[in-house]
């Protein structure tokens, strides 16, 4: 089943990227309670995922854990959550900012966790022709994706040594709880998780610091993992490898969003990107 789960998860990327690219110019964005963009295209992929989905979520074994599914809410239970074999994650749009801007740093991703774990995940760039994916053992880069020019390449594991020309990659509210030594290296800000969390696997970007929400990362977390790449918490360093109700806030609009911030690097570079890390959060 496992290539059947990732053709339809290829299915997706393609047919939601046209839909994306369709309605870049005239998606009309509104706000949702939380104060995140909403456009037409995050609900057209939802509704075109579910039904590329539709016969694995008949059944009890499967279940998808949408951002655009206002009821998302009733999956926080560690009971159902155990008793799902397969959990489905899915971004419709993540930068949904920047694509209501009509900027390219937006991308498509979907997360398929199974027994609880990484497995399978998928990440596009509609604009950039760019294409992240894991099938369970192997993470590849394509480029050209979907086109007669594509280039697919087999991600390999990643550990760069981090110089003044290396950068950081960080989410919109790094400033407001961190410092940073720019002695060290630069912090860029792409207000795009998935960016954030993909182009460290092919060297753009030597780490990341996160806190944000499950269908940010379920897509890109078995990509970055087969390169090499693990999140670990900024303070104690432990791994986040399966998905533990715990880490997470779970309450109101606020259910699904990582209690802690993490950090995404190699094991070697962990320690050395914290030393330059000084926390706001304790003032």
């Amino acid at each position: 089943m496992q290539k059947v789960f990732l053709e339809h998860m290829m299915q997706i990327a393609k047919k939601g990227g046209k839909i994306a690219r369709d309605l870049l110019e005239d998606s009309t964005p509104t706000l949702k309670p939380d104060l995140s963009v909403l456009t037409e295209a995050d609900l057209a992929i939802s509704a075109l995922t579910r039904r590329e989905l539709r016969e694995f979520l008949a059944t009890s074994e499967h279940i998808l854990i949408d951002e655009e599914d206002k009821d998302h809410k009733r999956y926080f239970d560690k009971k159902i959550l155990e008793a799902s074999p397969y959990i489905w994650v899915l971004d419709p749009i993540d930068g949904t900012r920047s694509f209501a801007n009509r900027l390219p740093m937006f991308g498509i991703s979907i997360g398929l966790l199974k027994d609880l774990k990484p497995w399978l995940g998928l990440v596009y760039f509609p604009i950039l022709k760019e294409l992240f994916y894991c099938d369970g053992r192997n993470g590849y880069f394509v480029k050209n994706a979907f086109t007669q020019k594509e280039e697919k390449i087999k991600l390999k594991l990643v550990d760069q040594e981090i110089t003044r020309q290396s950068i950081f990659l960080a989410t919109d509210s790094y400033f407001k709880n961190f410092e940073w030594d720019f002695s060290f290296c630069t912090v860029m800000v792409l207000s795009c998780a998935v960016t954030d969390l993909c182009w460290p696997a092919i060297g753009r970007g030597c780490g990341n610091i996160f806190r944000s929400n499950l269908w940010d990362f379920a897509g890109s977390w078995p990509i970055f993992r087969s390169a090499g790449l693990d999140f670990r918490h900024w303070d104690t360093g432990k791994v986040l490898g399966r998905l533990d109700t715990d880490v997470f806030i779970g309450e109101g609009d606020l259910t699904w969003k990582l209690k802690d911030y993490h950090i995404l690097s190699s094991e070697r570079n962990f320690p050395i990107i914290k030393s330059r890390l000084k926390s706001r959060l304790a003032k």
